[in-house]
């Protein structure tokens, strides 16, 4: 069966952008469950150190930085918007590499970074929403992951002095419901692969 004679699928399917993020539908898999270990760690594990959080924030975010580039580029040659993804991807390790080399700034400078990563890499999942929205059923998981990230980033900036065992909730919260919406994404994906 192709991907033109799946069920609720279109004919833009042709598309080889679509093409080439059914056949890497691993990719966001990956993502997704680096994001729910990070959650379930942060949640059930809260008196961790800053040290500690910025450790497992950092190798997430730099994991998560290199998996988005990957896609980035392997979508480049059939997709103008391939930028998106390497954009992302580029934020995620400087951010990972910050919270990695720098463990001794200040939780403030720490709350800042995962802000603003968190909502300039919200924005560039909703613009990627919205270019496979004519696309796939199930855009909406990676849209919604998207705006989860904004609304997280926006509440961290709003709150700064929180408590750490809040901002690791928030963390973790966050982390989790990112990593469900990019499984689900990816199992989406998966299902359109030729």
């Amino acid at each position: 069966m192709t991907l033109n004679q799946q069920p609720g699928i279109g004919s833009a399917t042709s598309d080889p952008a679509l093409r080439v993020l059914a056949e890497n539908w691993w990719v966001p898999l990956l993502r997704g469950i680096a994001g729910i270990l990070l959650g379930l760690l942060a949640l059930f594990m809260p008196g961790a150190t800053l040290a500690s959080l910025l450790l497992v924030f950092g190798v997430f975010a730099v994991v998560d930085g290199v998996l988005a580039i990957v896609m980035g580029f392997r979508r480049r040659s059939h997709d103008d918007q391939w930028w998106s993804w390497a954009l992302d991807g580029v934020l995620s390790i400087i951010i990972g590499l910050m919270a990695l080399f720098w463990p001794a700034a200040t939780a403030l400078a720490f709350v800042i970074w995962i802000a603003a990563w968190a909502v300039v890499g919200g924005v560039l999942r909703i613009i990627a929403a919205i270019r496979l929205r004519h696309e796939i059923e199930g855009e909406w998981a990676l849209g919604l992951s998207g705006l989860l990230s904004i609304i997280f980033g926006i509440l961290i900036m709003v709150a700064p002095d929180a408590g750490l065992i809040s901002i690791v909730w928030l963390i973790g919260i966050f982390a989790l419901i990112f990593g469900v919406s990019m499984v689900m994404l990816a199992f989406r994906l998966r299902s359109l692969k030729p």
